[in-house]
């Protein structure tokens, strides 16, 4: 009998690279996600399209960056139209179930309980459904982080996540007879850090180490960053301890609540595709940062990905993709490995050629990371902080369309991040063809937000001069089999060329 086409995708809220053990951290106490790592492929340079938990996650589920799927900040809906994984599966007869955290219907933090298009309704458990199954007390204690370590502590059976686990296990147990997608979605590690006291207790003294860029002054940096790290600039960093015992300690209670559903899916779906993820890392106070951001800094952009291949995407086991990756090809993936064309209007492509052969031809030279607006509730945070960056296998470059500052490092000589080699001659040419890329990307992608504002920079002024018609082009979206096909503005008929020339009016609107 041929082998179910089945994917378990499992995902955790504000996971570092370097919080996970196989990542080459061995304090960090993650065995049965290095468990996972043993059997498939552990990606080191992934990197989040936008690091904050909505828009992260919008560009995970919908294969489009927040820039063109609506989810450019927490707590704002998807465009009207925007489909996420579950849409694509469900008509196809693919059984979709999606258990945790959404983050994606516009609600508050979380969530409204309702089922979205595309999943089964029977497990649909979203935060809004685990808060109403407790009492005013309990929800209150939910929240606080204190709760883990004082009176009688947390009950793994009281968390979320253990919560979302067993909804899981029950799925794979009732289903696994059939092709399947399954999202199990921990909000865990994320604040308020509930777990268990012997997984807090696992870093009771534990110091997190300090990197040199903790004692980053962010001389020639952005203005943003300054103004983001506030008072803690002024900080002794020598006498500064880093000591995350609750935020650790949920971490590894996450990974025991992962271990519970990757020994079902052995049990029952031994030949699934598995993947693990975050969606954004966490300052922890490098470069005096606090949270997350716009930044394309490793602390807080770089997260961990994880693919161990299932029967129609063989992995080799144990080994590891050494460039750059991103999660806007995980849609792509999953539609690839279900036998599902791809849409044209989808971003990224499938990782299927690096899953099955990782040391092969690298699937991208750059990838790339935006931000908008931390959320839409929130006066704070920064506010309105536009960037657009590329990330290659050597350099890093931010363009903050609002500050006078742009960053460019070269993470091979200075992998801190600590000096800014954005006005350096020498760096010209690496500069210059980054930011081409960008203007590029954000052309590809019809980025609604993209202008001559993005080309002229401070640092390219006496080069660049700006031009109202931009690049002059039209950019329609491309229609897939079955859409409505889109009309040509000039003619009334379909289009022909989805990318073409734009008409420039050569007399004043309503004159011949």
């Amino acid at each position: 009998m041929k082998p179910k086409r089945q994917v378990v995708f499992i995902m955790t809220d504000t996971t570092r690279w370097d919080m996970v053990g196989c990542y080459g951290y061995p304090d960090m106490k993650t065995p049965n996600i290095d468990r996972l790592a043993s059997e498939g492929i552990r990606f080191d340079k992934v990197y989040s399209t936008q690091p904050v938990c909505e828009p992260a996650r919008s560009a995970i589920f919908t294969g489009l960056y927040p820039h063109s799927n609506g989810g450019i900040t927490n707590t704002v809906p998807l465009a009207s139209g925007v489909k996420t994984i579950g849409e694509y599966l469900k008509p196809e007869g693919i059984s979709s179930a999606y258990i945790g955290k959404w983050h994606l219907d516009g609600g508050d933090y979380f969530g409204n309980g309702i089922c979205p298009q595309g999943y089964d309704s029977d497990y649909w458990y979203d935060m809004r459904c685990y808060l109403n199954e407790l009492d005013a007390q309990d929800r209150y204690k939910s929240r606080q982080e204190n709760a883990s370590l004082e009176g009688s502590g947390i009950e793994e059976e009281f968390t979320f996540a253990h919560r979302v686990s067993d909804r899981a296990i029950d799925y794979i147990d009732k289903h696994s007879s059939e092709d399947l997608f399954l999202c199990v979605s921990y909000d865990e590690p994320h604040q308020p850090y509930l777990c268990p006291k012997r997984f807090a207790d696992l870093y009771a003294d534990y110091e997190f180490p300090k990197r040199p860029n903790y004692w980053d002054t962010l001389e020639g940096k952005p203005l943003l960053q300054r103004l983001w790290a506030g008072t803690h600039l002024q900080e002794d960093k020598d006498s500064l301890h880093i000591k995350p015992q609750l935020f650790l300690g949920c971490n590894s209670f996450a990974d025991y609540e992962i271990g519970r559903v990757l020994d079902a899916v052995k049990e029952k779906l031994p030949d699934a595709m598995v993947v693990f993820t975050s969606d954004h890392g966490e300052a922890l106070g490098a470069h005096s940062l606090s949270l997350k951001g716009p930044s394309v800094y490793e602390e807080i952009s770089h997260i961990p990905l994880i693919i161990k291949g299932g029967a129609y995407a063989l992995s080799p086991a144990g080994t590891n993709y050494a460039h750059v990756a991103t999660h806007i090809d995980l849609v792509p993936t999953f539609l690839d490995y279900f036998q599902i064309p791809q849409p044209p209007v989808l971003s990224g492509v499938s990782m299927r050629a690096i899953i099955e052969n990782p040391f092969g031809k690298p699937l991208h030279q750059t990838v790339f990371s935006e931000f908008h607006r931390y959320e839409i509730d929130h006066d704070g945070f920064g506010g309105l902080q536009f960037m657009r960056a590329a990330i290659t296998d050597d350099y890093k470059m931010a363009i903050h369309l609002l500050d006078d500052t742009d960053e460019l490092y070269d993470v091979k000589q200075d992998p801190y991040e600590m000096k800014n080699l954005i006005d350096e001659e020498s760096y010209k040419q690496v500069r210059d063809e980054l930011h081409r890329e960008i203007l590029q990307w954000m052309n590809d992608t019809r980025d609604p937000y993209r202008g001559y504002q993005w080309k002229c920079r401070p640092w390219n002024k006496k080069e660049v001069t700006p031009d109202w018609e931009c690049d002059g082009y039209t950019r329609q979206r491309p229609s897939a089999p079955g859409e409505l096909k889109q009309l040509d503005y000039d003619t009334g008929s379909e289009i022909s060329e989805n990318v073409r020339q734009k008409k420039k009016a050569s007399n004043v609107v309503g004159t011949i």
